[in-house]
């Protein structure tokens, strides 16, 4: 997509009131989403429809993250958090297994396994991950992209080492599945939840399950919508599960997912390689706006760019009409397709006084 196509596109489905650089926390609804999500609401309201949503709305969704992943359709599950995702892989490990994470790591990602007291939490610095991968690690879950700070995992060695001593690796791709590039293939799981860079409502998560791991977990959610037949299991166990990962489906939040197969079309559509370039850009002229200021950001070739030290911040500039985020004493901006030069402008101008 050209820039000035991208430019079209923008207009035509986002109009925001304020310099949002905050889809790390949450990103902008397109306009298509917004009227996909309205028409289903009023459709409740108004008791036109026999039920409260579509399947073929929630397929249709999660055959546009398998196009984002990488992956067949079949092994996509759909839920509405990833603290619900990873939970249920916490679920499936036999006590006493070693988790590996990051120091710092998001707290969906670590916490469904900390809570169940009887598996051994260890956790290492970023940078080391991948070294610290040994022959008793069961499990190595980490994001792609950190939250707090906006790091690259170096996901080519944490893969190599986990490989080497047969540990399974779950991946968070929720701060970068839609500008950068994912394999989920090359992962035993991946967990995504959708409402940030996927620009989807809140309430669509992704899990991707490989076919070697799918027998191993149990599917703690299994109701009708994880079945075979689900309009022939609405009474009584369900006998027969879908055997892709479908089996591990929550039952789905309609109003979320009819918005969400909208979102991943745009996605599509604007194309995963421009958006990346587009946004990179950006945060490559915030990082360099902000070193003749005399602040040095954490460094990395990514659309999250924080600042330490300058946390505190984050209520002067949402006054001043900037939307970012305070992290872990970082102000964190992220950037994303409906943000501009002007904006990245705007926020150098306010931190300038």
């Amino acid at each position: 997509m050209t820039i000035s196509s991208l430019s079209r596109a923008v207009a035509a489905e986002f109009a925001p009131e304020t310099t949002y650089l905050n889809t790390s926390t949450c990103g902008l609804l397109p306009r298509r989403t917004v009227e996909a999500v309205k028409a289903l609401a009023e459709e409740n309201a108004a008791g036109r429809r026999a039920g409260s949503g579509d399947f073929e709305a929630v397929d249709r969704a999660r055959e546009g993250f398998a196009r984002v992943a990488g992956v067949a359709a079949g092994r996509v599950a759909v839920g509405g958090s990833v603290a619900a995702h990873v939970g249920l892989i916490a679920a499936s490990l036999p006590p006493g297994s070693e988790v590996l994470a990051p120091e710092g790591e998001f707290s969906s990602v670590v916490s469904p396994f900390a809570v169940r007291g009887d598996l051994t939490m260890r956790y290492v610095p970023l940078a080391g991950l991948a070294a610290a991968v040994r022959p008793g690690t069961a499990l190595v879950a980490l994001s792609s992209v950190q939250s707090a700070d906006g790091r690259l995992a170096d996901l080519d060695a944490v893969r190599a080492a986990a490989a080497a001593h047969g540990a399974r690796t779950l991946l968070d791709a929720t701060q970068s599945a839609g500008w950068l590039p994912l394999d989920a293939g090359a992962y035993d799981y991946t967990v995504t939840g959708g409402f940030k860079y996927l620009l989807c409502p809140r309430g669509t998560s992704f899990l991707t399950v490989t076919e070697e791991v799918q027998d191993g977990l149990t599917p703690v959610y299994a109701g009708m919508a994880a079945a075979k037949d689900p309009w022939g299991s609405t009474y009584g166990p369900v006998t027969e599960l879908a055997s892709d990962a479908r089996r591990y489906d929550e039952p789905p939040a309609y109003l979320a997912y009819h918005g969400a197969e909208h979102s991943l079309d745009l996605i599509h559509e604007v194309g995963i390689e421009t958006l990346h370039d587009h946004a990179v850009g950006l945060a490559d002229r915030f990082r360099s706006g902000l070193a003749g200021l005399g602040h040095t950001a954490v460094p990395g070739n990514t659309v999250v760019v924080a600042v330490p030290g300058l946390g505190d911040r984050a209520p002067e500039l949402q006054r001043a009409g900037v939307l970012v985020a305070g992290r872990a004493g970082n102000l964190r901006a992220s950037f994303h397709l409906y943000n501009t030069e002007a904006d990245v402008d705007r926020a150098l101008d306010v931190l300038a006084g």
